[in-house]
């Protein structure tokens, strides 16, 4: 009898200690990856997007039920380039679809390295949440190139949403802020890649709807040292106001500094992929004092409120210094990617694809917002800045009225 009982007894503790190991590995660890340009001067603004995401994922515990999650920072730069690469963004993409634990790619900051991602991203099911592309095709049909969004969705099914609002919206109140600003003539330049041709374009078509007189676009070669031929031809035509459609890495600064160097007095106006303390630093404070104008998908830092002015205290409290414009949104890329894992509760790809659709009036740091049915965030805000005493300056809300 008592043999038997120590027979059942040890039976049982097998059968427990075999439910343990399976219930461990019904959690195990989910990894969360981003893949941003991590070289290069786009850095000091990656530096704040990831230091949001990882706040975003401590704030969990590191879990989600039984899953533990784990966070890896991609670069999709180079030294040689000092921005970006397909090269890179291609290899990130890979690296990600053949680690079985990977449920979420956070990405990317560039809309050209997006275009690359996203199809192989597609067709793995993995879902990808970015902080910072803008190009309306990427999700908006009609709103792009031929054949866009389509071509990103091989599987048929979306899987790439964005907490940024795009182009379409931020093309348009540029523009009008120009407009309200009374800065009538303006010179329109690009740099040629995906998001700065993309809002120049746009920014051109509302202001000739809207009786802006547009002197001239042409496209720069952002491997050129410098442009002073260029903006002596401008300075000719006596613009009012420079719209660069561009990014610091395409030669913001450069610009600035150029336009300068032949006499041309007028407004220089760039979107928000200047919109880091990297083109301060590159165009010179004291060229950009109250003669930038910057447009940003949101409101800078230090006017956020509720859960986003909680989101800038404590960032400061944990790195000492002030987050860039869109270390807010790495951190609402990395509640995004919580959130879809919790509501699909297993370790499946296609489910925390799907679970991260669903997300409607979700209240982050950016206020309350949904998904809608292309991906697309429902916020509209934007804002207007200045530079004054070589930091950010806010000016106004855009769009508003």
């Amino acid at each position: 009898m008592n043999r038997s009982i120590l027979r059942f007894a040890a039976a049982f503790v097998l059968v427990l200690a075999s439910f343990g190991v399976a219930a461990e590995q019904e959690g195990g660890v989910i990894k969360i990856v981003s893949s941003l340009p991590r070289t290069g001067s786009a850095r000091g603004q990656t530096d704040t997007i990831v230091n949001g995401i990882q706040m975003a994922i401590e704030e969990s515990g590191n879990k989600v039920g039984a899953f533990t999650i784990k966070y890896e920072d991609l670069d999709d730069a180079t030294a040689a380039e000092g921005q970006w690469t397909a090269e890179k963004e291609t290899a990130n993409a890979d690296q990600a679809i053949k680690d079985p634990d990977v449920m979420v790619y956070i990405g990317t900051y560039n809309s050209g390295a997006a275009k690359v991602s996203m199809p192989k991203l597609n067709q793995a099911g993995l879902l990808m949440v970015s902080p910072a592309n803008t190009w309306p095709g990427l999700t908006k049909p009609g709103k792009g190139d031929p054949g866009e969004p389509e071509k990103y969705r091989p599987s048929g099914k979306i899987n790439y949403v964005r907490c940024v609002p795009a182009d379409d919206i931020q093309g348009v109140v540029s523009a009008d802020w120009a407009k309200k600003l009374g800065l009538l003539k303006v010179f329109i330049l690009d740099d040629r890649e995906v998001y700065g041709k993309g809002i120049a374009d746009l920014f051109q078509a509302r202001a000739e709807e809207i009786g802006l007189k547009v002197l001239g676009h042409e496209g720069i070669d952002a491997k050129a040292q410098e442009f002073k031929p260029l903006m002596t031809k401008i300075k000719a035509t006596g613009p009012q106001l420079i719209y660069f459609g561009g990014t610091t890495q395409t030669k913001a600064g450069q610009l600035v500094k150029d336009m300068l160097g032949v006499g041309l007095d007028a407004k220089f106006m760039c979107p928000d992929g200047c919109f880091e303390d990297a083109f301060i630093d590159s165009a010179g404070a004291e060229n950009l004092q109250d003669r930038a104008l910057v447009t940003f998908g949101g409101l800078p830092p230090e006017k956020l409120t509720g859960k986003g002015a909680a989101f800038v205290a404590n960032y400061q409290k944990k790195y000492g210094k002030f987050p860039e414009g869109y270390a807010v949104y790495g951190y609402e890329c990395g509640k995004t990617a919580i959130e879809a894992i919790r509501r699909a509760g297993k370790k499946d790809r296609d489910a925390v694809r799907a679970a991260g659709l669903t997300i409607k009036n979700f209240d982050g740091a950016l206020g309350r917002w949904s998904f809608d049915k292309n991906g697309d965030t429902t916020l509209r805000t934007m804002s207007g800045n200045t530079v004054k005493a070589g930091k950010f300056a806010f000016m106004a809300v855009l769009g508003e009225d």
